[in-house]
């Protein structure tokens, strides 16, 4: 089962967004939805949450507001089988979006393109030749930078086992500093992400449009994932925090899908609206709140 997911955040197009996605990768779905109730503190009707995977990787989707954006700090990264498949998603995820590196050879890939899609969710595409395959990737820059090999170590260190699969450097006169990490691919809890950093000057970084969704099953558990996150980070409130590399996770015991969804439309919207006042989620007072 998926421990980490990421968790995406839109303005009013989460379910649109969810259809595309799930449009342009074999064996995709849209999974559970939820809608705002009375209690906010979105429109009531309109999609709330929703879970969709991609090739395997389960997503997670949020209608929250215009207050954040997209950045290529995260960024998903696609394995392609064939010339085919990499020019029909480029074709189909580039237009109306930005593009950071064309689609093209490059002394590291046969074909590789990094883009926007209209959302501003970023993508980079690679033929490989293996099998399609979905990996969130992060990218380390401005105050992060030189981070990356800390950040991987210190995040195995709460989702073991951590598994350092590969780390390449920068040489000399690769316009980079020297030894800093050009890519890496590592695993959290089994699961496969990859990084990078970069000291050229870049005007975003890491921020709340893209977060990690950590799904707990006791409030032991909660407590000890919030603790050590959010240690040098910030904390946020309805479970969300900052850790001290920038990146935003939400620490979510698994009882709160079942109570934001009580067959009791008014318990569970008492349950909403205590979970709007925590910080750190806590299931004793959500599960007296639906009582």
């Amino acid at each position: 089962m998926q421990k980490i997911t990421p968790f995406l955040w839109f303005d009013t197009q989460a379910e649109e967004a969810a259809k595309f996605y799930t449009s342009l990768f074999e064996g995709s779905k849209i999974g559970s939805v939820r809608r705002y109730g009375d209690a906010g503190p979105g429109p009531k009707g309109q999609v709330m949450t929703l879970s969709f995977q991609l090739d395997g990787l389960t997503f997670m989707a949020l209608n929250g507001g215009p207050l954040f954006k997209f950045t290529p700090a995260i960024s998903f990264f696609v394995t392609c089988k064939t010339e085919k498949e990499i020019d029909t998603l480029w074709k189909k995820l580039s237009p109306g979006g930005k593009v950071y590196m064309e689609l093209q050879k490059y002394p590291f890939s046969e074909k590789f393109g990094w883009t926007g899609d209209r959302y501003g969710l970023t993508w980079q595409l690679n033929l490989t030749g293996a099998p399609t395959k979905i990996t969130p990737f992060f990218l380390f820059v401005g105050k992060q930078h030189g981070k990356t090999e800390e950040a991987m170590k210190h995040w195995g260190s709460i989702f073991k086992p951590l598994g350092i699969e590969q780390v390449a450097r920068y040489g000399e006169g690769q316009g980079e500093v020297p030894g800093t990490v050009m890519h890496a691919r590592f695993t959290l809890a089994g699961q496969e992400f990859m990084a990078m950093e970069s000291n050229r000057e870049h005007d975003f970084s890491f921020n709340e449009a893209i977060s990690l969704y950590v799904d707990c099953k006791t409030q032991e558990e909660v407590d000890e994932l919030w603790d050590k996150l959010s240690a040098g980070g910030k904390e946020s409130q309805c479970g969300w925090l900052q850790d001290k590399y920038g990146v935003s996770w939400q620490i979510v015991p698994s009882v709160l899908g079942e109570l934001l969804g009580h067959r009791d439309p008014a318990k569970a919207q008492k349950v909403m609206k205590v979970m709007l006042t925590m910080g750190k989620l806590d299931i004793k007072e959500l599960e007296a709140a639906a009582r």
